[in-house]
């Protein structure tokens, strides 16, 4: 082994070592219970970030952790081709050689960006594997891959063979850029600060006005009414009267709607039926007139020729600056509101009407409803449960069809001569599977297809079962499917998750996965989200270079509880790093001063009838850190997986039972104390291997092995060790007394190497036994000269006291010792932390702080006072001691 760790020398060597033996691979095995996980796809156009970094680290922990359990374990990979996304991309590409979409074929196109997809669409893969990901790669699909696309058009034909799919005209989310539609849960709200116009609609005949307050002025160009609540008494006078529209000239309504909000503004709503969805069903209810004012493109249309080619936005300023010469302007007041943006590239987005597909939700999702509220399919944390259950059951149609090229083609097509009633009856729309030469109601042959796309969702909803060979009737898919469990985070449960349920209760008769794990969404050191736009962010590739793999995947699972956000900074990633060392150096000492002749394997067995007392203790830990293991497993505690083998190795086995073991090598150990340590830190890097993969096969193959991998060993078996409650006491109070005089060492004989003695309260067996049988420990490890039994070491003259449970212990001090400047040192500390809890305990107690702080901020806040207040404690019971010793 290398004197000093440096993952960089050895990461890529192990993961073509276990690609080369397959390993990531899985075969059918009816004889064992397959553990089955399918990938989030992430987008082509994707590159490794941090929330890749821990959803991805979560699944190849849990794969690699089953598959020692014995789980016959399968990861499925793939893409998903981001139709929005890849097309915007390959847009702006075209756009940098001066052309457009326009410039080609439809054909032509859709070939530049496959040719795109070839070149940069497995990016995100390759950056997986740097991250140690091992998935089946021999299973990696694609969305628009063949047997993918064929599942996406088979579901489509039968849920619109059973009623499901419908095409209508309706208010849908449209993007002004994308030029395309989008659904309810792609349109993300905003909190912005903009303008209430309240303008006067002058009535007809009349010298009075009403007026009516809206946030977007240039829609009233479209007005077909205006609307007051019923119970609205400040109105009544004029209902069935007719305003005259301002600026258009157009005689509308006044009508009456209990969906109208009398407090909101003047109580009088302007209604623009295709450019609001609310307004949409008021006109439906009062057969209104629909007036559609906008291009695709977002500039007003020739609808309202004074503004016809004005892009929206230009059109609200000119908008109020006409009816301000025509003195219709009431005032305009500063205004809070949520604005809807698209979720891919940010821009307002535009109620607009118009006609689209869409999937009838409402039977899908009771099904879905009520596997979870039986808890068929549990959340992990169980509060998403809460946050599934209500989306699903306020569900609303979901709009699938995509103006765009890239995709998976609507299997729709129109005859366009429809020249008899029957095919007037169907409105000429004919689903298929492969296209028909003529129409199946006419005969006519003039036939185009839909130029709409699927929504992307519509494909990843598919995924458990499309992956494994769905519609055939595969092998794969009778042994795979179900799943097991889906690892996500919470900005897709309705995007992707409720999805999957709904489909795969539909197309499979069967839940798609009985686990849903929604981890934490990665956050910068302040609480923000990780964006481009705020330049925050941390890329995983830069963290492998510097600190590797293993400390990336260790830190970022050790201090992520479970569910919760991650606040990340680059510093954090020392604790992978620190660990890494750690192990390493562990690992050092053990092959160099431990492993012998007589052990041939680090894959040994233990004699359980041949164990010292430390041997006991050590062991009976072990037992206890496998048996919390497999329980937190079972629930998805990982962070609590990580740190209490963190803490078993590095404050157990390490500061304790390898300092003890030091010891006894000096005196020539037994061949059992040798095997009790090299069988459980092989036991730790069984453990260890599904967070720290790469260190722990290097480690591994450096020792003298059974198994060709580490990957391969089997989960460790408790011994099943008996260590009782009065015997812990006794480790506990080696450990008290060895950490008492070290304590003690620190405050006065900081920096000093000189040996100390001790006196021993002579009241207790249990201690005096203890003490002679483990003395040369306690005087090797706390650097003790001499122990000396007496009646009461308080006898002694200047002596530094603590008290165990067994009694006192004195150490006597010489006046030699020069306290004033180690006084006066933890006085100026306690003066500095002092201050630090009290500012913190400040923020705590303000109420602002405490409501408008993310949660993960206030809870970060409330450890940091733990921390600093155990640190004055410490201080405080140091200085004491001084005060009591040396009349201070």
């Amino acid at each position: 082994m290398e004197t000093r760790y440096n993952p960089a020398s050895f990461e890529t060597k192990w993961y073509n070592f276990w690609l080369l033996k397959r390993y990531f691979h899985s075969e059918i095995d009816p004889g064992t219970k397959p553990y089955v996980i399918v990938i989030p796809p992430p987008n082509v156009t994707g590159v490794l970030h941090m929330g890749h970094g821990l959803n991805n680290t979560i699944q190849d922990i849990l794969i690699r952790m089953y598959r020692k359990l014995g789980f016959n374990t399968c990861w499925v990979p793939g893409t998903d081709h981001a139709g929005i996304a890849t097309q915007n991309v390959v847009e702006k590409k075209l756009l940098s050689e001066g052309k457009t979409r326009e410039s080609f074929t439809r054909s032509e196109f859709l070939n530049e960006v496959w040719k795109w997809k070839e070149e940069h669409g497995s990016t995100i893969i390759k950056q997986l594997k740097r991250l140690g990901a091992l998935c089946d790669w021999e299973r990696e699909r694609f969305t628009m891959d063949e047997g993918l696309s064929r599942a996406v058009k088979e579901v489509f034909i039968r849920l619109f063979e059973n009623g499901l799919v419908y095409r209508d005209e309706y208010i849908i989310n449209w993007c002004v850029r994308c030029k395309t539609a989008l659904s309810d849960e792609e349109v993300e709200y905003k909190e912005t600060t903009g303008k209430l116009y309240y303008i006067k609609y002058p009535l007809e005949n009349n010298n009075n006005y009403i007026i009516v307050a809206t946030t977007r002025p240039e829609t009233m160009l479209g007005d077909t009414a205006v609307a007051v609540h019923p119970d609205d008494n400040r109105y009544k006078q004029y209902w069935g009267k007719y305003i005259i529209l301002p600026l258009m000239r157009r005689k509308i309504p006044l009508i009456c709607d209990s969906v109208v909000l009398m407090e909101f503004g003047t109580g009088a709503v302007k209604v623009t039926p295709s450019h609001d969805p609310n307004d949409f069903e008021i006109g439906k209810r009062h057969n209104l007139q629909f007036i559609n004012i906008l291009n695709p493109d977002g500039t007003l249309n020739n609808n309202v020729a004074p503004y016809n080619g004005l892009d929206r936005f230009r059109a609200r300023e000119r908008v109020i600056e006409d009816l301000k010469k025509e003195n219709l302007i009431e005032k305009i007041e500063s205004y809070k509101h949520s604005v809807g943006h698209c979720y891919r590239c940010d821009t307002v987005i535009e109620p607009y009407i118009s006609k689209q597909w869409f999937v009838k939700m409402r039977p899908l999702a009771e099904p879905a409803i009520d596997v979870v509220k039986k808890e068929r399919i549990k959340f992990y944390p169980s509060r998403w449960r809460g946050v599934y259950l209500n989306w699903m059951e306020n569900i609303k149609d979901w709009c699938i069809s995509r103006q765009i090229w890239w995709g998976h083609r609507i299997p729709v097509w129109y005859c366009k001569k429809m020249e008899n009633e029957d095919c007037r009856i169907k409105n000429g729309v004919i689903v298929r599977r492969d296209q028909p030469k003529e129409c199946p109601y006419c005969g006519a042959t003039e036939l185009v297809q839909d130029a709409d796309v699927l929504d992307t969702w519509f494909s990843s909803a598919l995924w458990p079962f499309s992956t494994l060979g769905w519609p055939e009737e595969t092998e794969e898919l009778k042994y795979y499917y179900p799943t097991t469990v889906l690892v996500t985070d919470p900005g897709i449960i309705f995007f992707w998750v409720a999805r999957m349920i709904m489909m795969g209760l539909f197309f499979m008769k069967e839940i798609p996965f009985s686990d849903v794990y929604i981890h934490g969404t990665v956050m910068d050191a302040i609480g923000r989200k990780m964006s481009k736009s705020l330049g925050n962010g941390i890329d995983p590739l830069e963290v492998i270079d510097k600190y590797g793999a293993d400390a990336l995947r260790f830190t970022i699972t050790a201090i992520t509880p479970t569910g919760q956000n991650l606040l990340l900074s680059m510093d954090k990633f020392s604790i992978g790093q620190n660990f890494a060392n750690k192990l390493w150096n562990a690992a050092r000492f053990l092959k160099m001063k431990v492993i012998s002749d007589r052990i041939q394997t680090i894959d040994l067995k233990i004699n359980t009838d041949d164990l010292s007392f430390m041997d006991r203790w050590i062991l009976s830990l072990l037992d206890k850190l496998i048996e919390d293991t497999e329980q937190n497993l079972r629930i998805y505690k990982l962070n609590e997986i990580a740190m209490d083998i963190y803490a078993y190795f590095w404050h157990e086995y390490c500061d304790w039972y390898l300092e003890f073991l030091k010891i006894d090598i000096r005196e020539n150990t037994s061949l059992t104390k040798r095997e009790t340590a090299i069988y459980i830190f092989n036991s730790l890097l069984s453990l260890l291997h599904p967070f720290i993969p790469f260190i722990t096969e290097e480690i591994y193959q450096s020792f003298p092995h059974s198994y060709d991998s580490i990957m391969i060993t089997p989960f460790p078996a408790k011994l099943s060790i008996n260590f009782d409650k009065e015997e812990s006491e006794k480790i506990e109070y080696l450990k008290e007394l060895i950490n008492g005089i070290r304590n003690i060492r620190s405050i006065f004989l900081a920096g000093r190497e000189e040996y100390v003695g001790i006196n021993v309260e002579d009241t207790e067996t249990t201690a005096r036994d203890l003490i002679k049988e483990y003395s040369v420990f306690i005087k090797t490890l706390a650097k003790v000269k001499e122990i000396n039994f007496l009646k009461s070491p308080e006898s002694v003259l200047r002596s530094a006291i603590f008290v165990t449970k067994y009694g006192a212990i004195g150490i006597p001090l010489s006046d030699k010792i020069k306290i004033d400047k180690q006084y006066k040192k933890l006085l100026k500390e306690k003066e500095i932390i002092s201050r630090r809890v009290i500012k913190i305990q400040s923020r705590l107690n303000n109420k602002d702080f405490l409501s408008k702080a993310p949660f993960e901020i206030c809870e970060q806040t409330k450890e940091d006072l733990d921390k600093f207040q155990g640190k004055l404690k410490r201080i405080e019971e140091s200085l004491k001691m001084i005060e009591r010793i040396y009349n201070k």
